[in-house]
């Protein structure tokens, strides 16, 4: 039977995957990858603990964490594109040269 620790073990290992990714990785794309990775470990926490406890609220969380998700997403790939036409580049160690 699947209990509350598989869950948090599994959310843990993939935040864990997503941080790992944001420090090793230099694309843009692979970065907001990342992050909606670690967004969705805590998703999977708050659903957890919310079936774990009898609870809605750990789902109405994750509502409000998927629409901000959802808006980083919007945001972010708007930035690449424009990146990616202007610098010809997504790579973020070259746009940091651009700092003034």
């Amino acid at each position: 039977m699947i209990t509350l620790n598989h869950y948090l073990v599994l959310s843990g290992v993939l935040f864990a995957i997503g941080l790992v990714g944001i420090m090793t990785r230099r694309n843009v794309l692979m970065i907001l990858l990342c992050i909606e990775l670690m967004f969705n470990a805590a998703n999977l926490s708050f659903v957890a603990y919310g079936r774990a406890l009898g609870d809605l609220n750990g789902q109405l969380i994750v509502l409000f964490v998927i629409t901000v998700a959802a808006a980083e997403v919007t945001v972010g790939l708007a930035i690449a594109i424009l990146m990616s036409r202007q610098l010809k580049t997504l790579n973020v160690d070259e746009v940091r040269q651009l700092k003034w």
